[in-house]
């Protein structure tokens, strides 16, 4: 048995200026800016949002930009074996720490491991 759910929403951006984007999004999303440098690489920047609302972080990347989803969970290697059963493939394994999938309607995605400490509210569990 695992767990996994919805955690958080990637705003990927192909730019020069991640802290640009970042207060444009917040302002969009009326979410105040977290951190504008989240690992101290100029790769990521994330708005505050509520504990029972998805984490909103701005990535910066050389593709075009897009939105993708994170989905967390408690045992990596199941969850993603879940999701190859539903159709989906392994893209790329990333760091040592999360894969990079594709769904069957081409979309990429992301599972990774738990992002924060409360592992709910919407948690769905998988036997």
């Amino acid at each position: 048995m695992h767990h996994s759910r919805l955690c958080t929403l990637v705003i990927d951006c192909r730019t020069d200026d991640l802290a640009e984007a970042a207060r444009f999004w917040s302002a969009a999303l009326g979410k105040p800016v977290a951190t504008l440098d989240q690992d101290g690489d100029g790769r990521y920047a994330e708005l505050a949002t509520a504990a029972d609302e998805p984490i909103v972080l701005l990535q910066r990347v050389e593709h075009e930009s897009r939105v993708h989803l994170d989905i967390e969970t408690d045992d990596l290697d199941a969850e993603t074996a879940r999701l190859e059963r539903l159709g989906a493939k392994r893209v790329a394994f990333v760091r040592g720490r999360w894969w990079v999938m594709e769904a069957p309607s081409g979309h990429r995605f992301c599972v990774v491991r738990r992002q924060r400490a409360a592992f709910g509210p919407h948690l769905n569990r998988w036997d």
